[in-house]
């Protein structure tokens, strides 16, 4: 049995990876998805929020709980904040799921007034929230920044991740820090000390597929999934293959595990 953890995105906390967490229990795996620093039931850190501060904060989790050999994977800002411990020397495998952090100056200013913009919508919206996520067609103007197929998530996910949104109190700070904080660093080809994966949804409209390309250059060894058909968040528009990318790129002898066509094609849109 080996462990892994699931570290949320930015807005969002632990509960969006409750399928996941269901289907890689039950494939053998013990499963810890926390809530990171200022989310659903962590405090927040005092001071600014920033990657480092939460990179450091996760290493004393990884160290108080054992697990510092632990697999750990991430989505958004959780996939930043894995390729970071990754790059620290992190032992266990890294899977990162559409990691913030390799825009151009455009791509970030772009990303910060649109992310900005729909946290003051939900919050503005909050009461209203059941009724509008009971309908495709509101799920689908609210989420489809998020989603490729926004009409098809149930509602109790739509409506659960963003009432996460609307009451986490870091959200803001985190959205500054990821932002404004220091820049996304690499690390060189086999320095790693355990396998790197990155997955990247072919219709993300968050981080932009064309930022896998810088996110590969900085990242040489890792091997980039694609996901077809698919927004900023795999774990809703292909939670299957989601699942089953985590379940060959972690554990003991996820090195030696061969790829699948979508990892071998690492062409960038």
């Amino acid at each position: 049995m080996s462990d892994v953890l699931l570290l949320h995105a930015g807005i969002a906390d632990r509960r969006m990876w409750a399928p996941q967490v269901d289907a890689l229990s039950g494939a053998g795996h013990r499963v810890l998805a926390p809530d990171l620093p200022g989310f659903g039931e962590t405090p927040p850190l005092p001071g600014e929020v920033t990657i480092p501060a939460l990179a450091e904060a996760l290493e004393s989790f990884l160290r108080e709980h054992g697990l510092r050999d632990a697999d750990i994977v991430g989505s958004s800002m959780g996939a930043r904040l894995v390729l970071e411990l990754a790059r620290r020397g992190h032992a266990g495998a890294t899977v990162a799921l559409s990691p913030g952090g390799f825009w151009t100056d455009v791509q970030k200013k772009v990303f910060q007034a649109s992310i900005a913009a729909s946290v003051r919508l939900v919050r503005l919206i909050e009461p209203a929230l059941p009724t509008l996520t009971g309908s495709a067609a509101g799920r689908t103007l609210l989420l489809a920044q998020l989603s490729a197929r926004p009409w098809a998530l149930p509602q109790h996910t739509a409506l659960t991740e963003l009432r996460s949104l609307a009451a986490a109190p870091s959200v803001d700070r985190a959205l500054k820090g990821l932002v404004d904080g220091p820049a996304q660093m690499g690390l060189q080809a086999g320095a790693e000390r355990a396998p790197i994966t990155i997955g990247w949804g072919r219709q993300d409209r968050v981080c932009l597929p064309s930022q896998a390309k810088r996110a590969t250059e900085l990242f040489p060894s890792a091997r980039l999934h694609w996901f077809d058909r698919c927004g900023h968040f795999p774990h809703w528009d292909a939670p299957a293959e989601t699942v089953d990318l985590i379940l060959r790129r972690t554990g003991p002898d996820a090195a030696d595990r061969p790829g699948d066509r979508a990892d071998e094609a690492a062409t960038v849109n």
